[in-house]
């Protein structure tokens, strides 16, 4: 994957699932994130989960656990979230191994990336390209 330098990302977007383990497997078989931690309260629910993706990461856990974020997020519409992969033909073929949703097949753009999109088992929308804008302070 883009950007394997390690180091602490400042951005994680993080979602809420129904069924979070169902997510976890599908983020890590088929769109290739790697479990970084999972905590589960008695009930067996994800409270918190932090996988990883390159450089970046994301946190998301079950909805209904209760807590702010919980309540806050509650009615709250299904997230988009763009990842960076080296090579977005292969990461594709990954997830079609997989059995993903494949929304949009590996398509060049007009900015110089090669991306495709997938949904995940609760609807929200993955996009993984080679599109990598450098940030500078």
């Amino acid at each position: 994957m883009a950007g394997t330098t390690g180091g602490r990302p400042s951005i994680y977007p993080t979602l809420l699932y129904a069924d979070a383990k169902a997510a976890i497997k599908q983020l890590t078989e088929a769109f290739g994130f790697t479990e970084l931690s999972v905590y589960e309260g008695e009930d067996g629910k994800v409270l918190h989960a932090e996988l990883v993706q390159g450089n970046g990461a994301i946190m998301l856990g079950s909805q209904g656990r209760g807590g702010r974020f919980d309540a806050a997020m509650e009615g709250a519409g299904p997230t988009g979230v763009y990842i960076v992969v080296d090579d977005a033909d292969a990461h594709h073929q990954r997830a079609v191994d997989h059995g993903a949703e494949i929304l949009m097949p590996p398509t060049d753009q007009d900015y110089g990336s090669r991306d495709y999109m997938a949904r995940d088992v609760e609807g929200n929308v993955w996009s993984f390209g080679t599109y990598a804008p450098e940030i500078t302070a």
